[in-house]
């Protein structure tokens, strides 16, 4: 019996069929693999922490909020006071002027005047470093009264005037660093939507994989760590020449399985405004790519094996349907749409909790052209390595 279905398998199935199928079902297996073990982490977290099965702090320390502005006056103005005024007991917000050239000084000055737990300093304008952000975060650490430093950005709002205090439960005796999620602001522009879903990918991606065990970024739109966590290991040391990676180059070097947690709550959001344009949002993922060289080897290995895998399902899709021979094609159509779903499912889960826009069919084509473009600009960072001088 079994040489008899050998045999049909045999005769039914030439070899070139038998090699696109087993590249189809090996690289649909991992998208599977991935999306439930990975990407669903922060919502079976999330549903965890409102069963009360997660276990939060419920001591309040001192907390030291840090904002690096550089030309933010607008910003400033429309977003400052949201951390000011903060539901916590024991808290200072910290802002590192950075070089400004516009008013935002100015008003810097006007808020230090009505709050007493707003303090200014500046990064001196005659510097000669690397990344200024890098030297504004770490003046800004040794002047924190507290031991917590809990990051973000000039253009940031939080979600809720309980920001920190939702961020502070996750820090437990042995936590060291915290990871939150910064959303962004949506437009109705296709840039805009572009953005969001990229934005909620590697959220769900870098969070999932930190509750997986093998934490490896973190966004300065919304992180936090221990002062003497930054300090022990000597800040940014071996990266302050890199005019980036303030943010994720710290956490892959000091974060892992036992001193890490993630986020969930949705009140621990942050939103800010994205970039109004497409050559922008390029400018500002180039830069981001432009320090994942310096990544440990197992993060890097880890997050290629998943776009390699994508780009197998998708060729292997195409070769399918060019072949002919129907239960190829049905067998392609099926893992094809089931996948399709799984990531509608996860993806809009996400998008709920977190308060965005869901996503549609578009998926598909932020799914192949995302990816291609990180190859593209990574390319072309290979072939033109002086163009990372200009962050």
């Amino acid at each position: 019996m079994l040489e008899q279905i050998i045999a049909f398998f045999t005769s039914y199935f030439s070899t070139l069929e038998y090699v696109c199928l087993g590249i189809l079902c090996v690289a649909f297996i991992y998208e599977i693999y991935f999306y439930i073990r990975y990407m669903a982490a922060p919502l079976r977290e999330e549903r965890r922490r409102k069963k009360g099965k997660t276990v939060l702090s419920l001591e309040q320390p001192g907390v030291s909020v840090i904002v690096c502005a550089k030309n933010e006056a607008y910003n400033v103005d429309a977003y400052l006071m949201s951390l000011l005024e903060q539901n916590y007991p024991l808290f200072e917000v910290i802002v590192v002027n950075d070089g400004s050239e516009d008013n935002t000084e100015a008003i810097l000055k006007h808020y230090a005047t009505v709050y007493d737990n707003l303090h200014l300093t500046f990064v001196p304008k005659e510097a000669r470093v690397g990344s200024t952000k890098k030297l504004a975060i770490t003046l800004a650490a040794k002047a924190a009264k507290y031991d917590v430093l809990l990051l973000t950005d000039a253009d940031c709002r939080p979600q809720s005037p309980d920001w920190i205090a939702k961020m502070m439960e996750y820090f437990t005796a042995q936590t060291e660093v915290v990871l939150g999620y910064g959303a962004y602001f949506e437009h109705k522009t296709a840039v805009s939507r572009l953005i969001s879903y990229d934005t909620l990918f590697n959220g769900m991606q870098y969070m999932g994989m930190a509750l997986a065990g093998k934490p490896y970024m973190g966004v300065g739109r919304n992180l936090a760590y221990r002062k003497s966590t930054f300090f022990d290991n000597k800040g940014f040391v071996g990266t302050s020449s890199i005019k980036a990676g303030d943010d994720d180059l710290f956490v892959n070097r000091v974060a892992n399985r036992l001193n890490t947690r993630v986020a969930t709550n949705p009140q621990t959001i942050t939103w800010s405004v994205p970039k109004p344009s497409f050559v922008e949002f390029e400018m500002q993922k180039e830069r981001h790519l432009s320090v994942s060289p310096h990544y440990k080897l197992s993060s890097k290995i880890r997050l290629a094996i998943e776009p390699l895998m994508r780009a197998l399902f998708y060729g292997s899709f195409i070769w399918a349907c060019s072949m002919g021979n129907m239960v190829v094609l049905l067998t392609a159509v099926v893992c094809f749409i089931l996948r399709l779903i799984l990531q509608l499912v996860i993806i809009n889960k996400g998008a709920r909790q977190t308060g965005q826009r869901a996503v549609g069919l578009e998926l598909v084509c932020y799914d192949i052209f995302l990816p291609l473009n990180t190859l593209y600009m990574l390319f072309i960072q290979m072939l033109f390595p002086r163009r990372k001088n200009r962050w």
